[in-house]
């Protein structure tokens, strides 16, 4: 399993906890990220299930995952194609991507709640300014609804996109080849 985009590597040890026969790799472009990442597997004892690696979402290494993870990352990067493009070329034939992702409706009108203004100022400071300051600059910001998040699924080879859960803060799509 890969977690693209782990940051400090906190969803990639939940999972290492919870599924003690498998094993898990974060990557993350921000090496001092990794470094904590690395430390927070050992503390938890986990280590050795979970590993981290310094690596792009565009060229992080290996193939053959069963299920690499997203996990509130694609909307913040340059080009959300590309990774996603990669991330396709490293799942296995029947491999899954589980992408989570903040809950923006399609159409400004379903944004207009506490939740989604909140989206908005967010990603008006944080997501897109980052996006935008990387390859390709994309900028889909915290706001890019289901419709455009499939948008860039399917651009990048994945066949089956489908809504799997959701919370009031979040989307989670199930992508296969």
């Amino acid at each position: 399993m890969a977690d693209v985009g782990c940051g400090l590597g906190a969803s990639t040890i939940i999972m290492a906890e919870a599924f003690e026969r498998s094993s898990f790799v974060g990557f993350d472009f921000h090496d001092v990220s990794i470094e904590a990442a690395r430390k927070a597997a050992a503390e938890a004892g986990v280590n050795q299930r979970a590993k981290f690696e310094v690596a792009s979402a565009k060229d992080f290494p290996g193939n053959g995952y069963d299920l690499v993870c997203l996990f509130d990352a694609l909307h913040d990067m340059g080009d959300p194609v590309g990774a996603a493009r990669r991330i396709r070329q490293a799942l296995a034939p029947d491999g899954t991507l589980l992408l989570v992702e903040p809950n923006a409706g399609d159409a400004l009108e379903q944004n207009l709640n506490p939740v989604g203004r909140t989206y908005y100022g967010l990603s008006t400071v944080i997501c897109t300014p980052g996006s935008l300051a990387q390859e390709v600059a994309l900028g889909l910001g915290a706001q890019a609804g289901e419709r455009q998040l499939a948008v860039v699924l399917r651009e990048a080879g994945f066949t089956h996109v489908r809504r799997a859960a959701e919370t009031p803060f979040n989307i989670i799509l199930e992508a296969r080849p």
